[in-house]
């Protein structure tokens, strides 16, 4: 596991944004390595901060019989792997209190999904780990609500937290992205991200699998360097059409190099 500052992450206070970026799940320590090595070599290139991102176990699924995990031991292990083997932070989502001790003995960062961000056990466990916290906000919410999950957090002894926007619920089957929220909820005085693949989820599809628009990832990122988003949260994988989550919204991992360069280069136009 790697101790950084939280401080170096916000845009005022580093020369980049930063990267949480990697597969939706964990489904296999082969893969897990690859996508790393190919995105920490960019990341490297362009002085981007990186953090590997990779859920240990997915519990928010629309059909029972929908890929949850590999196991959590075997999951967490290789996100600690990860870690050691390219020196660079790692996070995971976390669903119940009880997972927050066990999580943190193998990530830097742990995440509340964003159906769960109100929950005030979840993010208590979380903040008592003393690692960093990344909240993701709720569709359902506004920024300014989120002020009340990094209240929770700072109460409970831990000022490390990240906040993550990744859309507003319109409608019943798709998602926007307000760019407002992100300098509201960077009042906070906390690094915000904009969750770029996520936020293009089309969800409670007929068929009981998530679709989406990865097409518009760029679009997305673009306009979020563009307002000051001091950080980028995008899941990649070297074959999207056969991830065994989230495929339908995910960036080809072909993609991501022209990409983070066409962004730094926005980061250096507004900075």
């Amino acid at each position: 596991m790697i101790n950084f500052s939280i401080d170096k992450l916000r845009h005022r206070d580093s020369g980049n944004f930063f990267l949480m970026a990697g597969p939706c799940a964990i489904e296999g320590e082969e893969i897990a390595l690859r996508i790393a090595e190919k995105i920490v070599a960019i990341t490297d290139k362009l002085n981007i901060p990186y953090i590997f991102k990779g859920s240990y176990r997915k519990a928010n699924r629309s059909k029972g019989s929908s890929f949850t995990g590999i196991g959590d031991e075997i999951a967490l292990k290789i996100l600690e792997k990860v870690g050691t083997t390219f020196g660079v932070p790692t996070v995971t989502d976390i669903h119940e209190s009880g997972e927050a001790e066990m999580a943190a003995a193998y990530v830097d960062v742990l995440q509340i999904p964003a159906f769960l961000c109100r929950q005030t056990d979840l993010l208590i466990a979380a903040a008592k780990t003393g690692k960093v916290v990344n909240v993701k906000k709720g569709q359902f919410l506004s920024a300014g609500s989120m002020k009340f999950a990094v209240e929770k957090i700072v109460e409970a002894g831990n000022d490390r937290v990240i906040l993550t926007d990744r859309g507003n619920t319109f409608g019943y089957q798709d998602l926007i992205v307000d760019y407002r929220g992100l300098p509201e909820m960077q009042n906070f005085n906390v690094p915000v991200v904009m969750d770029c693949t996520h936020s293009l989820q089309q969800p409670n599809q007929s068929s009981g699998v998530t679709g989406g628009k990865p097409e518009l990832i760029a679009t997305i990122a673009k306009a979020a360097i563009a307002v000051g988003a001091d950080g980028l949260f995008i899941e990649t994988h070297p074959d999207p059409a056969n991830a065994k989550s989230d495929g339908a919204n995910m960036l080809h991992l072909d993609l991501l190099e022209d990409l983070l360069t066409r962004l730094v280069r926005i980061r250096q136009a507004v900075i």
